[in-house]
Formats: structure tokens, sequence, C-alpha cells
């Protein structure tokens, strides 16, 4: 009986190479933070929040190798629950 996965996967070598993005991209956050950008300060730091979590879905959750069928029935899933989520943060500050 063998003990190796035949499932589709990353290597370690992409782990850590993943790893060290998402700690780049922190360091340039909090750099970032410090600065004064103004208005555009939130559109990069919201870039990079983007960014690394759509590395962590995509490597670390495995769903780059997951079947696009479920990828096709959970994304208006998840934007149908983000829209519920900002909208009723909206109506919490327009009310207060």
């Amino acid at each position: 009986m063998s003990t190796e996965s035949t499932a589709p996967g990353p290597s370690y070598k992409t782990y850590i190479t993943i790893w060290a993005c998402l700690v780049a991209l922190t360091a340039i956050t909090v750099f970032t933070a410090g600065l004064n950008f103004g208005r555009l300060a939130i559109i990069i730091v919201l870039g990079i929040a983007a960014t690394k979590s759509t590395l962590v879905l995509l490597y670390f959750m495995h769903l780059r190798w997951e079947d696009r069928t479920v990828i096709k029935i959970l994304m208006p899933v998840v934007m149908v629950t983000l829209a519920i989520f900002i909208g009723l943060t909206y109506t919490d500050i327009l009310y207060r």
C-alpha cells in the first residue's frame, strides 16, 4: 500500500515561496502605513490585502487545483455574502 498522495498540489518549495511573498507583502503594508499617500493609501493597502488573500485562497486552501465547477458555484455565494456584510455595515453607519 502506497502512502504517496496522487492528488495534485504544491510542493514544499511552492509553499515556502508563497509564504515569503506573504511576509514581503505584509512588510510592504506596514511600510506603506507609515507613509502619507493621502486617499491613495487605502487603495494601495486594499490592493496588497487582495493580493495576499488571493495567494492564500489559491495555494493554502488549494483552490488552484480545485474543480472549476466548485469555484463557479462558490464565487457567487462569496460575493453575495460580502455584499450583505458591506450593506449591513453601511446601514449601521448610516443610522448612527
